[in-house]
This record gives C-alpha cells, structure tokens and sequence, in this order.
C-alpha cells in the first residue's frame, strides 16, 4: 500500500501499529486510565482484537496521504496494544485490522461511540464470571489474566454472583444498591439473607445487614477464638466466613458450637494439667467464671523461715540491688558482674515463692480455670467446696461415757467460750440480760468514741472480717456493712484490667498476711502499726465504692459523691482507660465520634472522617484520639480549685 492509494470508506485493512496515532478530532478528551489500558491489554491478549478501530487517513498540509492513520474510534485500544509492544509482546509493526471510515465527521462519530452505547448491567458482569468459573472451569486467578483485573476483584464479583437470586432480581430493578448487595454478599446462605431482607426496617444501610448476616457467628476477636486460634479451629472441621469487600478484622467463625467445644476442651485439658501439677483436689474449666460457685476461698500464706535463712535472703536480695543499682546505666555489663548477678538471682530462687498454700488446704481445695476477657486462660486458685471443708468437732470429741460427760460439766468445761457465755447468762431473765447488755454496748461506744485509735483498729477488723472471711465466721460486735458490687457485670473483663488487677493482687497480698481462722484476725489486726492499719482500711472501704450509674437504682447523691470522692483521689482514668473503637467509638452515634474527636485532635481531624462509614469513623476516631488522653465527660475528673488557680496563674 503507497500513500497514493485511495481506500473507500467501510473498507476493512491492516495498518502497522506504529502507523496508528491519536486523532486530535477524538471526543474524549480524558484518557483512559492505567487501569483499564492494563484491562484492554489483557483482553487483547488472551482473545485477540475483538472489536477493529475506526480510522482515517493522516493528511499533511497540502492534503496529501502522509501513510499513516488517524484513530477515531478505539483509542483506548491502540493504547493498549502500544503497551503490549512496549513489553515485547508484539511487534511494534504488528497488522492491526481497521476500518476506514472518511464518510463522516471524526468527532461526530467519536462522540456517538462513547454516548450512545450502554455499559453492561453489573448483575450481568456478576453471572458472566460465574459462568466461566463454572462453565470453563477457570479459577481466580486465570480469569483475572483474561481481564486485566486482580484475583480479588474477580472473587468479589464471584461472590456477589451468589447472592441469593431473590435478592439479585431486586437488585436489577434497582431496590438495592451495590453496598447493599455487597453486604448480604458477605454470607452465602441465601435463605439467610432473604430473612435478612424480610426483616429489615427503615434502617437498610450495608453496616446494618452486614451485622445482621454475622450475628449468629463469632468474630475472629472474640476471646474464643482468640483462645482456640484459626489453624485448629480449621483443623476440627469448622469454617472461617471472610468479608470479600471490607476489612473484616480476620472474618467470623462460623460454627460457634464447634468454637466453644474446642475452647472448653482446651481449658479442661489446662486444669487438669494445673491440677497434676500442683496438687489440687479437684479442678473446674468453664467459659465464663462461675460466680455461683459457693465455694469458701482460701489464699496462700507467707512461708515461714528460720532466722538464718531470712539472714540469707536479706543478704542477697542487698547485694543483689546494690549490683543492679551501681550498673543500671552501663550500656553493656562486665563479664563477671553479669556472672555474679546471676548467680544471686538463682540462689534467690532457690529458696522458692515467699508464700504458699497450706498443704490441707491444698488437699481439700480446687482451681477454676476459665477465659479471660482478653482471650487468655485464667486460673484462679483456692476454692474450697462444701463438702470438702473439714468436719466440725462432734460431741464425742471431748469423751466418751459418763466419765467424759461428768469431765466436760467440770472445770474444763469452762474454757470453752460457749459454756462461759452460758454460765453467765443462765441465772438471769432474758429482759435483764438484754438491759445489762445494752447498758455495756453503751459503755462500749462512749469508749470508742474517746479513742480513736481503737475505734479504728475495731472498724479494720470488722471491715477485713466482712472481706476476707465467710459470712457465717464474723466474730465481732461492731455492726459495719460492706457490699462489693459485681462489676464485670455491667463492664465484661473489668476485673481484667490494669485497675482490676492491682486490685486482685493488692488483696492477695493481704489474704496471705491475714491469719487463716476468723478468731484470730482481732489479734492480728490489733497488732498493726498505723500506717498498716491505713493500708488495710483502705484496701477494705475501697471495695465498697459503688460509682455505677444503674437506671434501675437511680442515687443521684451518690454519684456527685463519686465525683467528689474522684476529684479528692486526683483520680485520672487515662492511666487505666483508653477510648477505642471497641471501648467507645463503635457504641456511640457518628455525631458523638465527631464531637470526641473535634475535641480532642482538631477539627480538620474531624472533617477527614465526616464521609466514613459508623465501622471505619470509629477505627479512624481511635487512630487520631491515640495518645492524647481524651476522656468521655462521664470518666473526667474536675481539677480542684486550687489547681485551677495555680493554672490560670501560670497562663
């Protein structure tokens, strides 16, 4: 072909790709993007040229041919071919078919092209896939090569393929957008999300339905699948539903039943391993704590030593710190300081815990092992059962016959404090004894009250005997009420957290002190210098703060005390609280989540996460309040006015 050859219009040619350039009467003056360039290169090549360009030829200045065309039609096509010649696929003079076309106007016909056609239904796009999956056998990711698009565009467009077909024909009418379709997507049980359908209300947002199509099922952060672990969970059969189309935090696990199965038997097999281990009569594994369990707890006690080993430890444990002390800004320690700290270390740890379980105790109790909140196991020690507390002493162990009857009528019988209570009392009407003792219950109070030393000394004993002792073993007179509300009820896994647990190991610490029979605490608490009598009060009150907002137990006096009491304390809950999506963010409306974060990091911050969704506002919400310290109103304290003054000041 010679540029003197005229070619009608409508005939069909070959011209050398590198002949082929954009015509500058084209209509799109946008270009195609990478991606869909990428898209045509794949097409073109798993199926060659489909549809042939429109083409004119290039004219030069005096309206000659100049050999090569101009593409009206297919600009998008000849890009893509380029593409493939840039990577060596083809030749850069590759034949490529064309039709002529110099009847009518370049750019009218350009126009028409791009304003008259009609892009496929995504629905159809949807059972297309399917088909080929189906019909010719291709996988993800081979039909992704034919398309130019990735593997996980072509699973999601598989997924949506099946969607129920109730749902797909509402789709096609346009009664359910895309995100709608792409939410009841993330489950295949189609009479599943035909009862969605049918049970939404006003509210159809995809959050919504998502939601409503995982509630049966338990998401990959929930403290059992924590604990059981995807590979294992996998391993016994169960399967694992995945989000195609948002970020699903590890998907859900679908067979719940399986899930609390596998995480029982797992704490089951730890119990028994807890109980082997260290001697335990019996152990329990549940789920959840068993709050009703009705079992007495006992708490190890501090072992007793001998005056030499107590030499010993105090011996090490000094030089031991003056060690640590003397090289802990030394970047690298010297071969034998490091030597003799390990030495040291080790003979400590041969004398063993500084507390233990009396052996009785260990013989008679158990241990529960349940899951924590953070989807760790946690074994709580100590509970001894009804029937495995000792018995009580019979009539028959003071004697036996009528030699031990006349016995225990004798002298002896006297050091018992029931008889001695009895003898006093018997030769006295009841009226009198009630007025002898009301009279000496007087006498009692006036003493305290002139004694505040004993008076507090009372109220500890009574206090520790209300925390650390049965309710049935309280030998005191002193009439003081302590009730520790359960809070984990209100906020699952609170026990669990920084607060909760100093608390745990702040009173354990005490039970390990406090002597194991009720009778003796007035002793030991008698004994007491005062700061530890403080520490022990206070552990004690602290256990009866209840600042819960109850709806059902409106005491609105006790909460402005709860305020004053936080504000008295400095309390500043940034030390053991952080708002998260989990915590906060995703249990509020969006407008709180803006307010927080307007608060808190600005509001350009805020304006960034006006357009997301509730699920990615809350994420995003966490990420910009991260390391500032904001606080809920519900969970600040008030500065007092002193600090106030000191800080306006200092402005």
């Amino acid at each position: 072909m010679t540029s003197e050859t005229v070619t009608p219009s409508g005939a069909m040619i070959e011209v050398p790709l590198n002949k082929l350039k954009t015509s500058p009467r084209n209509a799109r003056k946008t270009p195609h993007s990478e991606a869909a360039i990428e898209a045509l290169a794949a097409s073109i090549a798993a199926k060659g040229l489909l549809q042939a360009p429109v083409v004119e030829p290039e004219l030069d200045a005096a309206g000659a041919p100049t050999g090569c065309y101009l593409v009206t039609i297919g600009e998008g096509r000849r890009r893509a071919l380029r593409l493939r010649a840039q990577r060596k696929e083809i030749r850069k003079t590759e034949p490529v078919r064309c039709v002529v076309d110099t009847a009518h106007d370049p750019h009218e016909i350009s126009l028409d092209e791009n304003v008259t056609r009609s892009d496929m239904h995504p629905a159809d796009q949807f059972e297309a896939f399917r088909e080929l999956a189906e019909r010719r056998g291709f996988g993800p990711e081979e039909i992704a090569a034919r398309f130019g698009v990735s593997a996980h565009v072509v699973r999601q467009r598989l997924r949506l393929a099946a969607v129920s077909p109730k749902l797909m024909a509402i789709y096609r009418e346009d009664g359910l957008t895309l995100d709608q379709l792409m939410a009841f997507a993330v489950s295949e049980d189609h009479e599943r999300q035909e009862q969605v359908y049918d049970q939404l209300s006003w509210n159809r947002s995809a959050p919504v339905i998502r939601r409503a199509m995982t509630e049966s099922k338990a998401p990959a952060h929930d403290r059992r699948a924590v604990f059981v672990g995807a590979e294992a969970y996998a391993e016994a059969g169960g399967t694992l539903l995945r989000d195609l189309f948002t970020e699903d935090g590890g998907g859900w696990f679908e067979d719940v039943a399986l899930l609390d199965r596998l995480g029982l038997e797992k704490l089951e097999a730890l119990a028994v391993e807890v109980r082997t281990r260290e001697g335990w009569r019996w152990s329990s594994a549940a789920l959840d704590y068993p709050h009703g369990h009705g079992c007495r707890r006992v708490y190890p006690r501090a072992i007793e030593r001998s005056e030499a080993e107590q030499a010993q430890i105090a011996a090490l444990s000094a030089e031991f710190d003056a060690l640590v002390s003397q090289w802990e800004s030394a970047d690298d320690l010297p071969g034998e300081v490091d030597a003799r700290l390990k030495y040291l270390d080790a003979a400590l740890q041969a004398f063993g815990e500084p507390v233990a379980y009396d052996p009785e105790e260990l013989a008679r109790g158990g241990v529960f092992v349940v899951l924590g909140h953070d989807g760790a196991a946690r074994i709580e020690r100590g509970f001894i059962r009804p029937q495995d507390e000792p018995p009580a002493p019979g009539p028959e162990a003071a004697g036996e016959g009528e030699d031990a009857g006349a016995a225990g009528a004798g002298e002896g019988a006297l050091d018992r404090p029931e008889d001695s209570a009895e003898d006093e009392t018997a030769p006295l009407s009841e009226r009198l004894v009630l007025e002898l003792t009301a009279y000496r219950t007087l006498g009692l109070r006036e003493a305290l009250g002139s004694d505040p030393t004993l008076a507090l000394t009372a109220l500890v004993h009574a206090l520790a005997l209300r925390t650390f002792y049965p309710p049935y073993d309280q030998p005191t007179c002193l009439d003081a009420k302590l009730v520790s509300a359960y809070l984990d009820g209100h906020a699952p896994g609170a026990g669990e957290s920084a607060a909760g647990q100093r608390i745990a190991e702040r009173h354990a610490a005490w039970a390990a002190r406090l002597p194991r029979e009720a009778g003796e605490a007035w002793t030991f608490v008698r004994a007491l210098d005062g700061g530890a009598l403080l520490d022990l009060l206070a552990h004690c009150v602290s256990l009866g703060v209840n600042a819960v907002r109850n709806p059902l137990d409106r005491r609105p006096g006790a909460w402005s005390h709860a305020d004053a009491l936080a504000e008295a304390a400095g309390l500043d809950m940034r030390l053991t609280w952080t708002a998260t999506a989990e915590t906060y963010f995703g249990r509020v409306t969006k407008a709180r989540i803006l307010e927080a974060v307007r608060e808190g990091a600005g509001d350009a911050a805020a304006e960034r996460l006006a357009g997301l969704t509730k699920r990615e506002m809350a994420q995003a919400a966490e990420q910009a309040l991260a390391g500032t310290g904001w606080l809920p109103p519900l969970l600040r304290t008030a500065l007092p006015a002193a600090e106030i003054a000191a800080s306006l000041a200092a402005e």
